[in-house]
Parts: C-alpha cells; structure tokens; sequence
C-alpha cells in the first residue's frame, strides 16, 4: 500500500475485513505537496457541526456533494483517498434475507475510492477527524446488486483529485461509475453480517441461493429490509 501510494508514514496498521461505520479507517491525504497516511472515523462530522450527527454520514452523493451544507466545503479543501482491496454489497435473495458480495477488482490489486474529510471541534476543546467516501450511480455490471458505488478513481487521477487547486468542475468530471469489467462480485458468507467477525475467511467464496428479481423485491418491501442496512 504505502508502495502504491506513495505516502510518506510507515503505519502499522493490521488487516481490516470488516469494517464497520464510525470505526477508523485510514486515508491518504495531501498535505504540503507529500501524501499521508491517517487515520480517520468513517462516518462524516462538519466542521460547523455542534454535535455528532444523529445520522452517521458514512456516504456523500457524488450529484448533490457540491451543494449539500453537510458535505460542500470538506468536497473544496478536504479530499482524500480511501485505500481498500474490496468492499461489501448486499443483494436480496429470499424473504428476510440478503446475501452479502465481495466486491474488488479483477485484477485484484488495491484500489482508492474518493473521499471527504473534516475536521470537527467541539466546545469542550477535543478535537476528530473523519470522513465520508462518495458514491455514485452503479455501473451496469453491478446495477443487479445495488444501484449505488463507489468512487474509484485511477492512479492517473490521484493528484488532481487530492490538489487543493483541483477546479469544482474537474473534480465533479472524476465522479463516474468504474468502467465495465473492472470490478467482479463474489458472493461471500452472511458472517460478514456480524461486525465483530473480522477475519480473512469472511472472504472465501460461497455458493449463493436463487435471487429474487430486483423488481419483486422492491414490490415486497425487501430491498429495504431494515435487519441489513445497506453500505450504499
């Protein structure tokens, strides 16, 4: 990772299979022209904030990011990467139950989902970083398991996603699904469903029961099944 992304800090930071919101995760971040490595609360708090959010902002709409209060001014001066092998999407199978993917690249090497971060200060003097990583519409590929993703941009779009400099319109171009093929799903165990499971054989394959169609879900109330919540 710090190969990859060229970040300055020799973090020892363990493998994460399954993180959950408000847990830390790391980011690279610009700072003086050299990229760090931080570790910041997944789960967005403003700056202006004077409170925690009741609603924990894990996720920024890349349609709305440059008009939302919530989410405007960290998308103008607080961009980060969030580096990642994979990620998790559920799908509905049957009723009551959604089976869980695994989400990476087909090449399987790492990859940077773009992201927000800011830095709140409470009145009492402490001080939390976090962030909220941007979402988009599915690309057809993965249009079956949800309708949203992430942001992943390439290596060639780093610097000008993390310059300050970046115009509001350059930054809103770099919004856009991954491009087809890039990405496979593999279906993986419901243990995932648990966060205090958190270990690599959460990421062995499975064989996945028959799925319900996306519309028979929706009719039936599935899709929202408030028992899972869903990343995107």
């Amino acid at each position: 990772m710090r190969e990859l992304f060229d970040f300055l800090e020799q973090p020892n930071f363990p493998p994460r299979y399954n993180i959950a919101p408000t847990q830390p995760i790391p980011v690279i971040r610009q700072e003086g022209g050299k990229r760090h490595f931080v570790l910041v609360r997944w789960g967005l708090i403003p700056s202006w904030a004077k409170e925690v959010p009741q609603s924990v902002l894990i996720n920024a709409r890349a349609e709305t990011i440059a008009e939302k209060p919530s989410f405007r001014g960290a998308f103008r001066h607080h961009r980060a990467l969030i580096p990642a092998d994979g990620y998790y999407e559920w799908q509905t199978t049957k009723p009551g139950s959604k089976q869980p993917y695994y989400i990476r690249r087909a090449d399987s090497r790492p990859f940077a989902m773009a992201a927000i971060w800011d830095n709140w200060m409470p009145s009492n003097g402490s001080e939390m970083e976090s962030a909220a990583l941007i979402t988009t519409q599915a690309n057809q590929s993965l249009m079956a398991l949800h309708h949203r993703m992430p942001v992943i941009l390439e290596p060639s779009q780093w610097d000008l996603w993390l310059d300050p400099a970046t115009p509001v319109k350059e930054l809103q171009a770099l919004l856009k699904p991954a491009p087809e093929g890039l990405l496979v799903a593999i279906p993986v165990s419901t243990r995932v469903n648990k966060v205090v499971n958190d270990e690599a054989s959460l990421l062995d394959p499975v064989t996945p029961p028959d799925v319900v169609p996306e519309q028979a879900a929706k009719k039936s109330k599935l899709a929202r099944d408030s028992r899972q919540i869903d990343l995107f």
